[in-house]
């Protein structure tokens, strides 16, 4: 045999011997991130929607005049009128003001029913879809008696028993809501109720809601929420349809959807300025679905 010389061999605990130290395994919210930062749509609809909400919050200060006064010397100015960056509605109200506090209501209306349904139609699937039976029975069927109506047709008729209003009009979203969450949470549930680490947590004696909150919720949550975000441009759409039909906020409470009924008579008189709250409410509902794609995609990884 041929002698090896001293020192050749690499010892076995030595730095040399050891292999590359080992990647760090993201988390699953760890890959989502990843999956998002090169989604260069999401990331800009996602900014976009930061920028609303901010010009939203701080209304008060960008505001450049009174939302509220009206100027009849000045009705359906242009837009870029003198001091009238978007021109003046049809009693001679700044529209800018006026846009800026109607994303208020807007963005409200689209985010605080969807807030709402998600916490009683997730609570009641994943009830329905954990003990299935008689359970699973009265809840699902409650909920096809709802589904019996188009989503329209039933905010229609619930506002307009309820009368308008801010409060009115999230009941109303909130009810209409409510069905489709709960399908989705019970659906996902059903499927977690009989994997084996379920089985596993029962067996060793864990409680019901142990099981619920540790092992079944965890894994529900993540379509349930990324179906919810997909109903948001849904809510904020129904809510201007409210409004537009006189069944959401009373005037003159500045409203995307109030704004569009109230400008319609003047489309042949001044087109932009009219179409300038439908615009806001294309552009808001088409980022906020963009957004709930992206979340789909990126959140569909395993840890």
């Amino acid at each position: 045999m041929t002698d090896v010389p001293a020192g050749s061999l690499p010892i076995a605990n030595s730095p040399g011997a050891q292999g590359a130290p080992a990647s760090k395994v993201r988390s699953y919210w760890g890959n989502v991130w990843n999956r998002l930062r090169y989604d260069p749509v999401t990331l800009f609809c996602m900014a976009l929607i930061i920028l609303i909400v901010l010009a939203a919050i701080f209304a008060p200060w960008l505001s450049p005049m009174d939302p509220e006064k009206s100027s009849m010397a000045n009705r359906l100015r242009p837009i870029g009128y003198k001091k009238y960056l978007l021109g003046t509605d049809e009693q001679g109200r700044d529209m800018l003001s006026r846009m800026l506090w109607g994303g208020r209501v807007s963005l409200m209306m689209g985010i605080l029913p969807v807030f709402f349904s998600t916490l009683i139609g997730g609570m009641f699937g994943v009830v329905a879809g954990y003990y299935g039976g008689k359970v699973n029975m009265v809840i699902m069927r409650t909920m096809d008696v709802f589904f019996a109506f188009p989503s329209v047709l039933l905010a229609v008729a619930i506002a307009g028993s309820l009368g308008g209003g801010i409060g009115n009009q999230m009941l109303t979203l909130t009810v209409v809501l409510i069905p489709p969450i709960c399908r989705v949470a019970e659906t996902a549930t059903s499927q977690v109720r009989a994997l084996d680490f379920v089985d596993a947590a029962r067996a060793s004696g864990a409680s019901t809601i142990s099981i619920l909150f540790n092992h079944v919720l965890i894994n529900v949550l993540s379509p349930v929420l990324v179906y919810s975000s997909t109903l948001v441009s849904i809510s904020i759409i129904l809510a201007s349809g409210l409004s537009f039909l006189g069944l959401g906020v009373s005037p003159p409470t500045a409203d995307w959807g109030l704004m569009l009924s109230t400008l319609r008579q003047s489309i042949y008189v001044q087109p932009l300025v009219t179409a300038i709250p439908g615009v806001a409410i294309l552009i808001t509902s088409i980022a906020f679905n963009l957004v709930s794609d992206g979340l789909r995609q990126a959140m569909d990884v395993k840890a």
